[in-house]
């Protein structure tokens, strides 16, 4: 091999390279194609699930908490309020807000109907069973 780098290698290098990655691209395109219709077929959007996004974005909650790491970090993560708290705590913090306590945030008295706090819980329940691969690491989020 010669001690100079020629245009022909360069080229060899860059063919070869942009060859391989275009390769490992479809490659990894095709694994995620397999897998995901196998990781939540279970999940099913419901009419009462749509009602509660609905309420979640007309409520703009993604402006203080995030739900499955997207959103604003000034309250807590969503994604699992489910598993960790249950439907009835969820309702019944969502009504007594705000909570008064002196020194803490307060989230602002939305003054949901019992239909839009069926359905945010109902939400909460779809993200809750969304396979996240153990995302967050704490269960606190």
């Amino acid at each position: 091999m010669s001690g100079s780098f020629t245009k022909s290698m360069a080229r060899n290098i860059f063919y070869g390279g942009s060859l391989f990655f275009v390769l490992l691209f479809l490659a990894l395109t095709f694994d995620t194609q397999e897998a995901i219709p196998h990781r939540d077929a279970h999940q099913m959007i419901t009419p009462q699930v749509a009602l509660g996004k609905k309420v979640w974005e007309e409520n703009d909650c993604i402006g203080c908490h995030t739900i499955l790491g997207e959103g604003a970090y000034f309250a807590p993560e969503l994604g699992n309020v489910y598993k960790r708290r249950g439907p009835a705590f969820i309702k019944a913090w969502i009504k007594s807000q705000p909570s008064g306590v002196h020194g803490r945030r307060q989230m602002p008295q939305f003054h949901l109907t019992d239909k839009e706090l069926d359905a945010l819980v109902a939400f909460f329940k779809y993200t809750s069973e969304i396979d996240t691969n153990h995302w967050p690491p704490n269960i606190q989020g």
